[in-house]
């Protein structure tokens, strides 16, 4: 009788240690998401930021400027529903006033351009990493919170369900061509 007891009890601690530890992996795994989405954020403001600071510096003819200072815009100010689309939205602007290689080097010969090139160079292609780092650590956590004993026990909380960060990030070709 005492033998059985001694072995459920040591069940029971089991179970709770590994339950705990699953708990404490849901509660990294959510800490990590706001990391990445911190990073991901800070990146994008970057990309904007020298997006609208180039549109304004007379550089590009007006026509481009204005469509790049409107998208960086838009970008920035986007409320949390509508920032995946205002990010693509100056995705697409970017790759139309960078289409062509000879708009990239009309920028470098400005002065200041090179500097405002390698900027938007480095600004462009750090947006697709945060992403996917971001979206990485989204992965993980909802493939642990699909665990039944995850769902059974209640084991996220009352943490909301991540959700991926999904845009259009493909950076302008001639931009990043040249500068590989």
């Amino acid at each position: 009788m005492t033998a059985t007891l001694i072995w459920i009890l040591v069940a029971l601690i089991a179970i709770g240690v590994y339950l705990s530890w699953t708990a404490g992996r849901l509660d990294r795994l959510h800490a990590r998401i706001d990391a990445t989405r911190a990073a991901l954020d800070a990146q994008l403001l970057r990309r904007a930021s020298v997006a609208q600071e180039l549109a304004t510096s007379g550089v590009l003819d007006p026509a481009a400027s204005i469509v790049l200072y409107e998208a960086a815009h838009a970008a920035r100010q986007a409320e949390e529903e509508q920032r995946e689309v205002a990010e693509s939205e100056l995705s697409q602007a970017l790759r139309a006033v960078f289409a062509e290689p000879q708009q990239v080097e009309a920028v470098r010969e400005a002065p200041g351009g090179e500097a405002a090139a390698r900027e938007l160079t480095e600004a462009v292609r750090r947006v697709p990493m945060a992403r996917r780092f971001h979206n990485d650590a989204v992965g993980a956590a909802r493939r642990l919170r699909e665990h039944r004993k995850v769902r059974w026990f209640r084991l996220a909380g009352h943490a909301p369900f991540p959700l991926a960060f999904e845009m259009d990030d493909e950076p302008p070709t001639a931009l990043v061509d040249r500068a590989a």
